[in-house]
């Protein structure tokens, strides 16, 4: 497997170096119990990895569950394993918690002290928004943020949920008032999802100067070669869920060509999906979860596949019907 050091890309302008995976917390403390979350974080940090998304809602919609269980439980990851040095720490604030949500000053203060005591850490190396929040303005929300940077609690911002038009508001805002700046984007893009980034999201993140990680990189596990076209759905509570959204003419289409390029290049079809991603421009490290060590070893691996012009050629055709 490459080298940590030899496959780092630059997160954007933030200063930040990052494996081209992200690797996605919001299993951690639902679908992976802590000893299985340990085991996945120990075999990514070890293959190579180093980038780390979470939330401060995860898993908030388990009942009995208040949300930032995933932080929790990362945070006694990075103690017990003295990791804090060898990992960039992703998280956000927006979403509904026992706190509240939205962008208020006020909330957003509040939310960063509780990501900062369950993480166990003195800065949030990337700290985004992760709904937009109309109903506060933009420059008590950038002020807030740009404070929080001020005090050292955070190293980067970044955001999520965004139409292109509210983002470039945003990053106006911040420029008109000399705020720091947004320097991530984290929006939904994949295969079988690509006009909503590529439209008008990926020419601001080329305009502004943007990096991309984006999330539902495998389509919820479309992506995966788990669903194939008049098989029986595999056992999940989303399958259901899945099938419903992208079990569909393109969607087929493209579990096609993923299933000819995985074969022709001896790769799995998630690896050639997020190999893809990989490859387009602005993105920097497509975000991916995992609940097993097997999980996390075919992930990386992604990263070391070359896709060749027909693989791409044959990739594009099918998705952009």
């Amino acid at each position: 497997m490459a080298s940590q050091a030899a496959t780092k890309r630059k997160l954007g302008t933030t200063g930040l170096e990052v494996f081209p995976l992200c690797l996605g917390g919001n299993v951690f403390g639902w679908t992976s119990d802590e000893a299985t979350s340990f085991a996945v974080l120990d075999a990514f940090v070890e293959g190579g990895g180093n980038f780390i998304d979470t939330a401060d809602v995860y898993s908030r919609w388990i009942p009995g569950h208040q949300g930032g269980e995933s932080e929790t439980v990362l945070g006694r990851w990075i103690a017990s394993r003295k990791a804090r040095d060898r990992v960039v720490v992703a998280t956000k604030v927006g979403a509904e918690t026992a706190l509240g949500k939205g962008l208020r000053r006020e909330h957003i203060e509040q939310s960063v002290d509780a990501s900062l005591r369950r993480l166990g850490v003195e800065r949030i190396d990337l700290y985004y928004a992760h709904y937009d929040d109309p109903n506060t303005p933009f420059e008590e929300t950038l002020r807030a943020f740009d404070a929080l940077v001020k005090a050292g609690k955070v190293k980067a911002l970044g955001l999520s949920n965004h139409t292109a038009e509210r983002a470039a508001e945003a990053l106006a805002t911040q420029k008109r008032l000399g705020l720091a700046r947004y320097e991530v984007l984290q929006p939904e893009y994949n295969l079988v999802e690509r006009p909503g980034f590529e439209n008008a999201l990926q020419p601001l993140s080329e305009k502004e100067g943007l990096a991309v990680a984006p999330y539902f990189g495998l389509a919820s596990g479309f992506l995966t070669g788990k669903y194939q076209e008049g098989q029986p759905a595999p056992r999940s509570a989303r399958a259901g869920g899945v099938l419903k959204k992208y079990g569909n003419a393109k969607g087929w289409g493209v579990v096609a060509a993923l299933k000819k390029v995985a074969q022709r290049r001896g790769a799995s079809e998630a690896q050639v999906a997020l190999a893809w991603l990989a490859t387009r421009p602005t993105v920097v490290a497509p975000i991916a979860s995992a609940t097993s060590v097997p999980q996390v070893k075919e992930l990386l691996g992604a990263f070391s596949l070359k896709l060749e012009a027909d693989d791409l050629r044959e990739l594009d055709g099918a998705s952009s019907k």
